[in-house]
């Protein structure tokens, strides 16, 4: 890289952006997309500043890597499209019984949502999603000690909601004894 090539860049950015992100807009549904388009492009100049060509042929080289750059998010955009559209089959074909409580349950579920995000995130990760506390030590960031002594208070605080909730049913106390 010269050591002109900061000045340079400059000169090149302010002559190209526009018309470049013109082309982009005119390309992408999105102008988000349009925007992250002409940032990649010029990324990719400042990267390749001494193969940019100099004066007004630097505009239809930015035009190439712009190209090439919106068919990369393109293909990007159909992959992620695809997936999503394969994931909501799967989710389709799952029944979803089980990641709903049932009705009787539903003044737990309101005790439940009583709690705050971190008692609920703890009480839920042990209950519905059977980790035990090493792994919910990994998924947190934090030690074991720390999701023990934080559940332990999180079980007591959802005790204290049951109770308020006027709940005393064997499934609220299993789903107590099963975040043990």
């Amino acid at each position: 890289m010269g050591a002109d090539a900061p000045g340079r860049f400059v000169d090149i950015y302010e002559h190209a952006y526009r018309p470049l992100l013109g082309y982009a807009l005119r390309r992408c549904q999105d102008p988000d997309d349009a925007a992250d388009i002409v940032a990649e492009t010029f990324t990719i100049a400042w990267r390749r500043i001494d193969q940019v060509p100099d004066g007004d042929q630097a505009r239809p080289w930015l035009y190439g890597v712009a190209r090439r750059v919106l068919a990369n998010h393109q293909r990007g955009r159909r992959r992620h499209d695809q997936r999503t559209a394969a994931l909501r089959q799967q989710l389709a074909a799952t029944p979803l019984t089980t990641h709903r409580p049932p009705d009787d349950l539903t003044p737990i579920h309101h005790a439940l949502t009583t709690l705050t995000d971190d008692d609920r995130e703890l009480l839920t990760l042990i209950a519905w999603e059977n980790l035990d506390t090493a792994q919910i030590a990994t998924a947190l960031g934090i030690t074991r000690n720390a999701v023990r002594v934080r559940l332990y208070r999180a079980r007591k605080r959802f005790a204290r909601a049951l109770a308020k909730a006027g709940v005393d049913h064997p499934r609220a106390l299993d789903f107590q004894r099963s975040t043990v």
